[in-house]
């Protein structure tokens, strides 16, 4: 359980918007803005700086964006900061490479403020965060040649390579959903170890070493 405040950076160059997520962010109990940004060099020195919890990240940034940005903090500088991207770009080259880069969550400027302020609190615990309008644009990519294979089909095929179990499945598919291992733990009724095992596995079995690259394959491949 959380007992300190959630250190923000917020990178963005645009005035208003910035002025009014800050203006959200400092409104907000449990947050703390400790530093803003506006383009992708100055964010970088400022995670740097500051070593924020979470950065909530814009894409269009000037003298370097802010998929380069997130790659630079989390690759290079090997920063344990949160970035949640914070965008209008829905293309899934934005979206996939964003998450390539390391961002652990993505969301749209046009969702609400409960839907920001659980972004920020999930990838803040190190879950992913997946806005619904973006797992849309991710499961669209698994359309080839105008030709959409039965969910079932996809499933038990991508389930094959894989071999999770149903309970890992159903785990996977929470994770998906933006839950903590807390918040899986209470909804499945099982202890927090179990689920930590289950996530173990997932991760395991999927070649991967976080949940948010998880939650991307799970909608790739059809798995949830």
């Amino acid at each position: 359980m959380r007992n300190k405040d959630i250190n923000i950076l917020l990178v963005e160059d645009h005035e208003f918007t910035r002025l009014g997520l800050a203006m959200k962010i400092e409104n907000t109990k449990g947050f703390k803005l400790i530093a803003q940004a506006t383009d992708g060099i100055e964010g970088v020195n400022m995670a740097l700086k500051y070593n924020p919890d979470v950065i909530l990240m814009d894409i269009g940034l000037p003298n370097m964006d802010g998929i380069s940005a997130t790659r630079k903090i989390k690759e290079d500088l090997k920063l344990g900061s949160a970035v949640l991207m914070f965008t209008s770009r829905d293309s899934k080259d934005d979206i996939f490479e964003a998450f390539k880069a390391g961002a652990d969550g993505y969301i749209m400027k046009g969702s609400s403020s409960e839907n920001l302020i659980n972004a920020i609190k999930t990838v803040s615990e190190h879950a992913a965060w997946i806005d619904s309008a973006i797992a849309r644009v991710v499961l669209s990519s698994l359309q080839t040649n105008d030709v959409i294979l039965d969910k079932q089909t996809k499933q038990s095929e991508s389930n094959k390579k894989y071999g999770l179990t149903k309970k890992e499945l159903e785990v996977l598919s929470l994770i998906v959903d933006g839950l903590s291992n807390q918040e899986i733990s209470e909804r499945l009724v099982v202890s927090i170890s179990t689920t930590k095992a289950h996530v173990h596995n997932i991760l395991q079995k999927l070649y991967l070493t976080d949940r948010t690259k998880a939650a991307v394959v799970a909608l790739k491949e059809g798995l949830v």
